[in-house]
């Protein structure tokens, strides 16, 4: 299974390019509003919305990173795969110059390095000394 962050990152890129034109500054233009009890507007923007279907999606990786199975670490490769494609293309792609696609990436590293600390922490509980 591909790491379920792999869909904001595809979100992204079919948004920012096909909708935006390439360009990262109208992740910030508001979908819809909510009234407060407060009596003030609370806005919700493009870029919110895509922040919160990204972290619901990492709270389920690093639920995934749990298992021990031998796919686990083939999953764990491929999350390090997307992170890396959202390094570059952070680097290299000026639609990826925005903080929404910067929070995307930190969610991906975020997910590399809990899913290989939840490994190796769940590894050595499995080994035993005889």
């Amino acid at each position: 299974m591909p790491p379920l962050l792999v869909f904001p990152f595809l979100i992204y890129n079919l948004v920012v390019f096909l909708f935006f034109g390439g360009n990262p500054v109208n992740w910030g233009a508001g979908l819809f509003s909510i009234p407060m009890p407060s009596g003030m507007p609370w806005a919700i923007t493009a870029g919110d919305f895509l922040l919160v279907i990204g972290i619901v999606l990492l709270f389920f990786e690093v639920l995934k990173s749990t298992q021990t199975a031998r796919a686990s670490i083939v999953e764990h490769m491929l999350s390090m795969v997307l992170f890396v494609v959202f390094l570059i293309e952070f680097l290299l792609v000026g639609a990826a110059s925005s903080s929404v696609f910067f929070l995307l990436m930190v969610m991906s590293l975020i997910d590399v390095v809990a899913g290989f600390t939840v490994s190796i922490t769940s590894a050595s509980r499995d080994v035993s000394m005889n």
